[in-house]
This record gives C-alpha cells, structure tokens and sequence, in this order.
C-alpha cells in the first residue's frame, strides 16, 4: 500500500511544515505535478487555518498588530502596502482613525484574509478626550461652546 505524501493537518508543527512546503513550491517553475501538489497543500493550510481561525477574537487593529509581528512589518512597511501617509498608519493603528474600505481591501489583499476579518466594528479614540482615563467617556463627542 503506497503511503500518503500529505495527510489531514492535526498539530501546529506539521502545519508549519507544510505551509514551509507550499513556499518552497511556490518558489519553483512549476509543471502539472507540482501544480496539484500547490494545489493540495492550499486546500489542507485553508481547512486547518478556517477550523483554527482566532481572527473573530480580535479587533480589526489588534489583528493589523498581530499580523505585522507576524510577517515582521514596521509602520513604514505598511505606507508602502496601502499607499497612505505614516500619519495615516499611525492614527489607525493608535485608534484614532478608522479603516476605509480601500485600505481594508488592500490589507485583505496583502495578508490573504477575507476583508471581513478587518471589516468589524470597533472604538476609536477621540482626541479631543484621550486625557480622560474612563473609556466610556473618552469615546464621546465634547461639546465646544
């Protein structure tokens, strides 16, 4: 009986291992074989990463932050991927600016995510009261006489 090259992932390593397979394949000028082994490899990380997704867990910037460790990405490195300004970058990933449907495009594009993964709700903080510690009050418009 011929063994399988590649079985249903069931542990954290041997999805690394195979996700380190499919980057190496991706890497090769690639014939019909190799094209349906990519093509495995993709289907087997999909399954593991929709049964092991944490993503719902996390807000729309905690996840950006996670993500950026993860690929080791600086807030300048994401100027470049969105095309924004460093300002820009900066308030939204300090909570004072939201995401725009282009830009969570852009970084649904980048990081192979469904645009719903960035496209929840979540606080911002006004500037006009980031001095307040209570949350509650902090996200309130302050009335200006």
């Amino acid at each position: 009986m011929k063994t399988l090259k590649y079985k249903v992932i069931k542990t954290e390593e041997q999805y690394q291992e195979y996700v380190s397979n499919l980057e190496q394949l991706l890497g090769i000028v690639s014939d019909e074989a190799i094209q349906e082994e990519i093509e495995l490899l993709t289907l087997l990380i999909e399954k593991w990463d929709e049964e092991h997704n944490s993503f719902e867990l996390a807000d729309p910037i905690q996840l950006l932050h996670s993500l950026m460790a993860e690929h080791q990405l600086k807030n300048k490195d994401l100027v470049a991927i969105l095309g924004v300004s460093k300002g820009l970058v900066s308030d939204i990933l300090n909570y004072k600016k939201g995401l725009s449907k282009e830009i969570i495009r852009s970084l649904a594009k980048y990081f192979s995510l469904s645009q719903e993964a960035f496209n929840r709700s979540y606080k911002l903080i006004s500037p006009i009261n980031a001095h307040l510690r209570n949350a509650s009050i902090m996200n309130t418009a302050k009335e200006i006489a």
